[in-house]
């Protein structure tokens, strides 16, 4: 693989195609989670994950390594699959915390990954669903997710702050 600008741009613009894909799967993974954990979470609109995916890909840094993680788990397949099980979960799974930033939210996307990840499924009859792009779909909206507002505890100051009393 060979990343250059234009790679980055390409990579950037096959994201923003397929946000209308990844915000339902933001949304319905932001909706069990909430179940779970007792907890109303804001649904997100494509604009919002249109404009989280404009942010990571200006960081310059940060766009080009998630540039490479998505072009390796579009061209993924792996004969067989479970060979490739533990690369693609490997690979998204960064994806999705690079995505995400600093910590904590860094590892928020990690695990979040993998609860978006049982939620997707790739089309076994489209040869150019390979292994890898349900888990990008996952790794996408597990960082984007954890990236964008509307968990109640991400909206209030931390109450562990110190130094500002």
């Amino acid at each position: 693989m060979h990343v250059t600008r234009e790679t980055v741009r390409d990579q950037r613009n096959w994201v923003a195609e397929r946000t209308p894909v990844v915000t339902d799967l933001i949304n319905e993974t932001r909706a069990g989670l909430g179940d779970h954990f007792d907890v109303d979470v804001d649904t997100v609109t494509v604009d919002q994950v249109d404009d989280a995916v404009d942010a990571v890909f200006t960081d310059g840094d940060r766009a080009v390594n998630v540039a490479a993680m998505i072009g390796i788990l579009r061209d993924l397949d792996v004969e067989g699959d479970y060979p490739g099980f533990v690369v693609d979960e490997l690979i998204g799974r960064e994806l999705a915390a690079t995505i995400a930033g600093d910590q904590p939210l860094r590892l928020l996307a990690e695990a979040t990954f993998h609860y978006a990840d049982v939620r997707t499924h790739g089309d076994p009859d489209d040869p150019a669903d390979g292994a890898g792009l349900d888990d990008l779909d996952a790794a996408l909206a597990a960082g984007f997710q954890t990236r964008l507002p509307g968990w109640p505890w991400r909206e209030r100051p931390s109450p562990f702050r110190t130094g500002t009393e």
